[in-house]
């Protein structure tokens, strides 16, 4: 169902995959959005090892939550700051792009774990995160990524 890559020694390891998307702090997620045009936001994302999700914190009304009550399929796309190997001027760049369902989650003792442990990838001021957590979390909108299809490769910019 889902396409294999064309260049297939451009492809990284699954492990590697979930490496940069655990890691990395960004991504763009992307709906179908109004008249079936796709519709990409950058968001901040927590990976949970647990049980091979991904989670997103916003909120409950605009563009991309009606876009999710119409069709529930998605594709995050995330990559990596880059390395340069030695003596080229060229940046190699990891991407990863998951293809899945996004579920909405309205249990709040998960929307609080979540919350906090998407909290931790950004800042360890835990009086910050309660505080945040305490006036925000009733608030909050948890979008689920279940993955169907994961898929990294590395690209040399030259």
């Amino acid at each position: 169902m889902f396409r294999e890559l064309t260049r297939k020694n451009k492809k990284i390891e699954n492990s590697e995959c979930i490496e940069i998307l655990k890691n990395e702090k960004r991504g763009v997620l992307s709906v179908i959005g109004d008249e079936n045009y796709p519709y990409g936001m950058p968001m901040n994302h927590f990976y949970d090892e647990r049980d091979g999700k991904i989670y997103f914190h916003c909120g409950h009304g605009g563009h991309r939550a009606d876009a999710l009550k119409n069709n529930d399929k998605v594709s995050f796309c995330v990559y990596d700051a880059g390395y340069k190997n030695e003596g080229e001027w060229a940046l190699n760049i990891r991407s990863v792009i998951v293809f899945g369902r996004m579920n909405i989650i309205n249990d709040e003792k998960k929307i609080v774990d979540i919350t906090r442990r998407l909290c931790h990838k950004f800042t360890d001021d835990k009086e910050y995160i309660e505080k945040e957590i305490k006036a925000f979390a009733s608030k909050t909108l948890l979008l689920e990524l279940c993955p169907e299809h994961i898929c990294g490769k590395v690209v040399n910019e030259s």
